[in-house]
């Protein structure tokens, strides 16, 4: 309380509020698509005055393009976990494996992968954002296993993916190991 009685004025960041903006975005779209998403779904999700959302993004299309970069950011992220781990304990089968089962146990980075693709689907624009992950993988792998078993891997892990999203729990450790050597295996023969 201020010397008069009133309470102080709490101080606006207009950064924080643009970005909750864009991470009640991001939800959105992961539960509805982004041919759902509203100023007004938006605004309520961030707990904002429609006139927010509208004053940082002037369009719905500028909101979608920075809520699906956000989930590719994220997805972003859960790569750079996996090169991590694989850094640290290996790029045996086993050693993906345990990394890639992280990532299938992550509901929210499988919806966010899923989004992006729905959305890449219909707008070729989105199609950068959405090839991250697999562009990424496939950068990451290519050194320890070659390019051919590398898209392989990376078919099968898109596979993987949305499997993992309609049967909980994912795969096993122990199946995504086997699979793997078989994808490694395979990008050896001629």
């Amino acid at each position: 309380m201020t010397v008069t009685g009133e309470s102080p004025r709490r101080r606006r960041d207009p950064e924080a509020r643009r970005r909750d903006i864009i991470e009640a975005a991001a939800t959105l779209i992961t539960e509805i698509g982004s041919g759902g998403l509203t100023h007004r779904l938006v605004a309520k999700r961030a707990g904002v005055a429609v006139g927010s959302t509208t004053q940082y993004f002037a369009t719905l299309d500028d909101l979608r393009q920075a809520a699906l970069g956000h989930l590719a950011d994220d997805i972003d992220e859960a790569l750079a976990a996996i090169a991590q781990s694989l850094t640290d304990n290996g790029a045996s089968p086993d050693a993906f494996a345990e990394a890639l089962h992280d990532y299938l146990s992550t509901p929210r980075l499988l919806r966010a992968d899923m989004a992006l693709l729905s959305a890449a689907m219909v707008d070729p624009a989105i199609r950068p954002l959405a090839r991250r992950w697999s562009d990424g993988l496939v950068e990451l792998l290519t050194p320890f296993v070659g390019e051919r078993s590398a898209r392989a891997i990376t078919a099968y892990i898109d596979g993987a993916s949305v499997h993992a999203l309609f049967y909980e729990p994912p795969m096993t450790v122990d199946e995504l190991s086997a699979a793997l050597t078989a994808l490694i295996d395979y990008g050896r023969t001629p």
